[in-house]
């Protein structure tokens, strides 16, 4: 199927409108992505025509509604290439998926245990670790970063030894968009008897991951950064270490039984989720996932790249143009500055213009601290935006720059 971005862009209601009375121009993806009308469809479906509780009812609409919420998780099963449904834990995203690991390995590491984490992590997969660390003792080995922005390999290689438990790293940097080697880190840090939980929120929307061929231990995503609904995402777990861990919240929905004098727990995956879920969320999610297979990762892959090439070209002509993170394998983000202005000043500007980027540290201040800055401006592309967008924002940005200079 040719890859026609304008007949993309009708799928996207929110591309209509305008901001400040310019064409609106959404260059913020690596924050979230935008929803195709089949996603928002679902939603208002579901709240049409079978708003139901799921599981527990023997009505019609509740086994409608549970047919659906199950079904999602089998499309999400067989995107990633896992196994078996049951090590899909359907989240509140992947901060809620990383702290759920991160309060499993509590009991399971001592004070003589070490975790590696990365220098590129969002603070979401740092802080859950720390809070960690701090109950059991465990102690947090930092895998440096490079002046390209991509990681030490030889650091993390030397890192590495029979006190590691445990290796976390993103899939792609939401600050840099930096792709990391994530299957040669698995592959070592296996060796070393560690398992390893990979944060895929910003690499989903961009590369399908076989979590089989990866052999990864933990994966996780949020579905808004791939065209789904906020509020829903899933971990990946191999069952070995899910029922090693225990359950992370207690409620309805995680139990076989209860007494006042104990309570067993409900088999995988019912075990990690209490209460009523984000049943539409995780309808829309599968709605997403069908959209964007519909169109193709390799298509979408190959189109991004393109946008990321000519981009970079183009900003590279502006005076004073600095960009932070120049990996050999990166994803459709640029995070640049110019010369000494404020990022969030120019922001603020382009706004006025009706484009939308990212301003500041990205929940990310070891990155900005690593090189010396207090921010930057982040502008992140879909497959849904164009040349003549990048025209505009550019052409915008030079005049930000004079405003403020």
């Amino acid at each position: 199927m040719a890859f026609d971005v304008n007949k993309i862009r009708e799928d996207f209601p929110i591309l209509k409108r305008k901001v400040n009375g310019y064409p609106l121009v959404y260059f913020d993806n690596a924050a979230t992505s935008q929803k195709p009308s089949k996603v928002i469809d679902s939603i208002v479906d579901y709240y049409s025509n079978y708003n139901s509780n799921i599981h527990r009812g023997v009505h019609s609409i509740s086994q409608e509604a549970t047919d659906a919420y199950e079904d999602a998780r089998k499309k999400i099963q067989e995107h990633f290439n896992v196994k078996d449904s049951n090590e899909i834990i359907l989240t509140s995203g992947t901060t809620h998926s990383i702290n759920l690991v991160a309060n499993g390995f509590t009991n399971l590491l001592s004070k003589d245990d070490e975790i590696l984490i990365s220098e590129l992590e969002h603070h979401s997969n740092i802080v859950p670790w720390q809070m960690m660390c701090e109950k059991n003792g465990a102690k947090i080995k930092v895998i440096p970063l490079t002046s390209k922005g991509e990681l030490n390999y030889d650091s993390f290689l030397n890192l590495l030894s029979k006190k590691t438990k445990l290796v976390f790293v993103n899939h792609v940097s939401n600050a840099l968009g930096t792709i990391n080697p994530i299957k040669s880190i698995i592959s070592k840090a296996h060796e070393f008897g560690a398992a390893v939980l990979i944060d895929g929120a910003q690499a989903s929307s961009h590369i399908k991951a076989d979590l089989q061929e990866l052999n990864v231990d933990f994966y996780t995503t949020s579905a808004h950064k791939l065209c789904g609904p906020t509020g829903i995402g899933m971990l990946f777990g191999k069952k070995e270490w899910l029922n090693k861990m225990p359950p992370y919240q207690g409620g309805g929905e995680m139990i076989s039984e209860v007494t006042f004098e104990k309570t067993t727990y409900a088999g995988l995956p019912h075990k990690f989720e209490a209460g009523t879920p984000n049943i539409v969320g995780a309808i829309g999610f599968g709605m997403a996932l069908d959209y964007l297979n519909n169109l193709g990762f390799d298509s979408i892959e190959f189109y991004e790249t393109e946008l990321l090439n000519y981009a970079t070209n183009k900003l590279k002509e502006i005076p004073g143009f600095k960009m932070y993170g120049e990996a050999k394998h990166k994803t459709s983000v640029i995070s640049f500055n110019i010369g000494e202005l404020h990022s969030y000043d120019i922001g603020t500007i382009l706004d006025k213009f009706g484009i939308a980027v990212r301003t500041g540290q990205h929940c990310a201040q070891p990155v900005m601290d690593y090189f010396g800055i207090s921010g930057t401006v982040r502008a992140s592309f879909s497959f849904y935006n164009t040349k003549e967008e990048i025209d505009y924002f550019c052409k915008s940005l030079e005049r930000a720059v004079a405003m403020l200079s």
